[in-house]
């Protein structure tokens, strides 16, 4: 499966609108995790800023499957019934060690 699998390393945001249209795509959307005033991703990442909204119209435009992570906060459950998205809760250990 690897041949199928493409990883892209720059702005996802252009990624995920240049291949908005293609219905056999599938998407791991994983952003920092910012929204909401949340700030874990302030401290694990470098590129943290992010526009949570424009993701999320983005997101409801993609043809194909996708499946976005975010921290279990009010702030992303509005955006997502905003945009018509199904939330679920999924149990999570992380090993990071913030030193």
């Amino acid at each position: 499966m690897r041949d199928a699998i493409t990883f892209v390393q720059g702005d996802g945001l252009t990624a995920l609108r240049e291949n908005a249209q293609h219905p056999n795509a599938a998407f791991f959307i994983d952003p920092p995790y910012t929204a909401a005033g949340k700030r874990a991703g302030l401290r694990l990442y470098v590129y943290h800023e992010l526009n949570h909204e424009s993701l999320f119209d983005i997101a409801v435009t993609l043809r194909g499957d996708f499946l976005m992570t975010y921290d279990n906060c009010q702030g992303v459950r509005a955006l997502a019934e905003k945009h018509g998205l199904d939330v679920a809760a999924v149990a999570m250990k992380s090993t990071i060690t913030l030193r």
